[in-house]
């Protein structure tokens, strides 16, 4: 599988910093380093970057040279701003795809952007779709993740450390890894979608999407939200006969609530509960 990565922009591109000074490329650059880095414990995975550290690459050059590759996805890595440059309190994630919304596209969108903001902690601000160069140029599926705004105090002071990059390079690449069942060179790959996440002490909370009396319908809506990007599996009950339909489990009922406000605007219909 071939994969290109894009930091955005480049050393000296106008305006892409903060307030303090911090230039966006530094953090992209470091992210599709690390990322590039953990790719590197898959099998048959190449990675190839669309960006240099001498100069600002033109965008139709980047997205030229990964249709001329025939790269199998492209990945775009920014940091957010908002305002005319000062310091405010707008923040969080948020990951785009092309407003075509390829499938594939959209569920790994999807992923990078549960990832993202399950690891940063920060404000999730849900995939959009943009006709930004890097997604409507390119033939291959592509997204393009703000992973943090440079504009927001606090976001800004993490995107200035190095954990904070490996962090979410991480999230990125267990996204890509999930989307394409990647296996890593010992062997293991990742976690199916359809495994039930390991109970906590004193349960978890689920989001339950759907309980029916015959497996096929279930199955079928199970199915239906992994194309919509989530995580989903169908449970059996002895008590009752039904098979219900989990779309997500955690220790923290906040992100429970999170997921379901996130299905309810996808038109699901939920229900959390603890067990």
């Amino acid at each position: 599988m071939q994969i290109m990565l894009d930091a955005g922009h480049g050393y000296n591109t106008p305006g892409k910093r903060s307030p303090d000074g911090l230039r966006e490329y530094e953090f992209n650059r470091a992210v599709a380093s690390h990322a590039r880095n953990l790719l590197g414990n898959y099998r048959n995975v190449t990675v190839h970057f669309a960006h240099s550290d001498e100069r600002d690459v033109p965008l139709q050059e980047r997205t030229s040279r990964a249709n001329s590759l025939n790269v199998d996805v492209y990945v775009s890595i920014h940091a957010n701003a908002f305002g005319s440059g000062g310091w405010n309190n707008v923040g969080g994630i948020e990951t785009f795809v092309h407003p075509s919304r390829p499938s594939i596209a959209y569920q790994l969108a999807r992923k990078i952007q549960r990832n993202l903001t399950a690891a940063t902690g920060l404000a999730d601000r849900g995939v959009k779709t943009a006709d930004f160069h890097v997604l409507r140029e390119t033939r291959m599926d592509a997204v393009l993740a703000e992973c943090g705004f440079m504009t927001n105090r606090n976001e800004a002071r993490l995107i200035s450390t190095d954990t904070y990059r490996r962090t979410v390079a991480e999230a990125i690449v267990k996204a890509l890894a999930d989307q394409f069942s990647l296996v890593k060179t010992d062997g293991t790959a990742p976690a199916p979608s359809s495994s039930p996440s390991p109970p906590a002490p004193g349960g978890l909370y689920k989001v339950q999407t759907g309980a029916f009396g015959e497996r096929k319908n279930a199955d079928q809506l199970a199915n239906q939200l992994r194309q919509d990007g989530y995580e989903a599996f169908v449970n059996a009950s002895s008590a009752d006969g039904l098979f219900r339909v989990q779309a997500g489990a955690f220790s923290e009922k906040q992100r429970a609530d999170a997921l379901a406000a996130q299905l309810r605007q996808d038109g699901y219909s939920t229900y959390v509960y603890r067990e």
